[in-house]
């Protein structure tokens, strides 16, 4: 079962992997390339040592690029392993995917080849998943996902800083990284090649003959889309020459798509991401249409180049498909925020959620009472809104003479409702705290496979018991919190009944019927609270609850 502590670790991992997959394409030359995917390694992946081994057009592996250790640069960069050697390397030991990890026990026969490497002796590991120094581990670069295409180049990786091989989460980091760096790479010698045509046209009539047609071949034939479109004037936008990878990309022909511009193509909720583009050297991650009305993630990169050396001025774009590593991205966003088991949102998510709807400030101060220009709802019991459009002048308070506050941001501040038996009328954010009566004793009876389908079972009735908008989540264990807006004392109290009632049935679990009973505990999210109290005041209410009820079974027992 996880900690409660790696849905954190997951997540700052997730952004800085984020963080060294958007620098690989920030370089501006194919060696500033290979450096950023070995520096990348040692800053987002957690490992002490990377090397970069790219692919000769003889077919051999040069160290192209290495970091973490000057020792090791200095001893391998620039020296070349043939490519028998690198294959043999590739073969052999446990496939993780895309991934080779070669274990020191079997990666000895490999010490006197001709692949640059450095290794030091060490001890036997300590415990099965001890990263030994004599370990290996090599991510391929392919031009195509999966494995496919081309090979490019092989990432070598040492020395990982928990001192651990890496598991699945690891593993499928490492994967992704290779297959973003091998974009990155084909990119950077596309671009390479761009600038050298690009450099070809400002020469003579003759050169820019030339240059036109290296030019062609490198739009057309580029494996990426790629789009020439109209500067300035009424036109300004309008896309006057797409490629074939283009118009595939976006389902449509060539023909029509000299009918739009890229604002035409844009999300609607891109526009704007578009509309701050630079011309010159921006870039955007924006969803495009295609024609069969679905969106397509793509990373847009502009320059500006000119027909002649006086003449009009054309924006090239050229268009990327992400689409693949934005669905790996949400993919991995929803496993660090929600529960392995059940799949409702952990505690970090929840956390969140909840924090996000508090601020600092009590309700009833003098802040949220009056900004410079407006007044304050009054309406009993309702959330405390500042209403922008009022128009009275702010006379002060008793007591408090000068300048009004500063202006605020319309947050809806949240009240619990009164304390008390009585239902007041008035609506909160309720917090509603649950722990399952009974269930270690089916874990103990009927092991943890049992136990876990109960948890699954619970988790689908809560989801089912609740609106839409509500929140259910696993806090751990068999804890369980569900956060309702809008509900008054008794609304809340109702709903806790309910939820109740629709654990309380039996659960059949591989051919056998089990119980499992649960305790409410409901709390009230105010602002001037964090998360964290909001929380444990739920918390003790439940526990409250479950010993008055645990009173009264025994008083009905005797």
């Amino acid at each position: 079962m996880e900690t409660e502590s790696e849905p954190y670790v997951r997540l700052a991992t997730l952004r800085q992997l984020h963080q060294v997959v958007a620098e690989l394409n920030t370089a501006r030359s194919l060696a500033d390339t290979l450096q950023t995917v070995a520096d990348g390694v040692i800053t987002g992946l957690g490992y002490e040592l990377s090397a970069v081994n790219l692919v000769r057009p003889d077919g051999d592996l040069v160290v192209a690029a290495v970091a973490g250790s000057a020792g090791a640069e200095a001893l391998m960069a620039g020296r070349v392993g043939s490519r028998a050697s690198w294959e043999r390397r590739l073969s052999m030991g446990e496939r993780w995917g895309d991934l080779c990890f070669i274990s020191h026990t079997e990666g000895w026969v490999l010490d006197d080849d001709d692949v640059p490497q450095w290794h030091t002796a060490g001890p036997a590991p300590r415990f099965p998943d001890e990263w030994h120094p004599m370990d290996r581990l090599f991510a391929p670069m392919y031009t195509a996902a999966n494995g496919g295409g081309e090979l490019l180049g092989v990432i070598s990786v040492d020395r990982p800083r928990n001192g651990r091989r890496p598991g699945a989460w690891g593993q499928e980091a490492l994967q992704m990284y290779a297959f973003q760096s091998a974009i990155a790479i084909s990119n950077a010698r596309l671009r390479a090649n761009m600038q050298r045509a690009l450099v070809r046209l400002e020469r003579d009539q003759q050169a820019l003959r030339a240059s036109e047609e290296s030019f062609r071949q490198a739009f057309e034939y580029a494996p990426s889309g790629m789009a020439v479109a109209e500067m300035g004037g009424d036109q300004h936008g309008r896309l006057l020459r797409t490629n074939d990878a283009l118009c595939r990309l976006l389902g449509r022909p060539a023909s029509g798509m000299r009918r739009y511009s890229f604002s035409d193509l844009v999300h609607p909720e891109d526009i704007g991401t578009l509309l701050r583009t630079s011309a010159e050297g921006g870039r955007a991650e924006l969803r495009l249409a295609r024609r069969d009305g679905t969106y397509v993630w793509v990373s847009l990169r502009n320059s500006v180049v000119a027909d002649t050396a006086d003449g009009p001025r054309f924006l090239l774009t050229h268009v990327e498909d992400i689409e693949e590593r934005k669905r790996h991205e949400l993919q991995l966003a929803h496993r660090a925020s929600h529960d392995s088991l059940t799949g409702l949102p952990n505690s970090a998510e929840l956390r969140a959620r909840l924090g996000a709807r508090l601020c600092s400030r009590p309700p009833g101060s003098m802040a949220d009472a009056y900004a410079s220009s407006g007044t304050l709802s009054t309406d009993p019991g309702g959330p405390h809104v500042f209403r922008p459009d009022a128009n009275e002048p702010f006379d002060g308070l008793d007591g408090f003479e000068g300048a009004p506050p500063p202006p605020f941001d319309h947050h809806v501040h949240l009240v619990a409702p009164a304390d008390g038996p009585a239902d007041d009328g008035s609506k909160g954010l309720a917090v509603l705290f649950c722990d399952l009566d009974g269930f270690k004793s089916i874990n103990d009876r009927f092991g943890h496979n049992t136990g876990d389908a109960v948890l699954i079972e619970v988790a689908r009735r809560l989801t089912s018991g609740v609106r839409d908008g509500d929140t259910v989540a696993r806090l751990g264990g068999d804890e369980f919190v569900v956060l309702a807006d809008g509900l008054g004392t008794a609304d809340a109290q109702d709903l806790a009944v309910r939820l109740r009632n629709a654990i309380i049935p039996p659960i059949r679990v591989e051919g056998r019927a089990v119980r499992v009973g649960a305790s409410f505990g409901i709390g009230w999210a105010s602002c001037g609270m964090s998360a964290e109290e909001v929380l444990e005041s739920a918390d003790q209410r439940m526990y409250v609850e479950k010993r008055s009820r645990s009173k009264a079974n025994r008083r009905a027992a005797g």
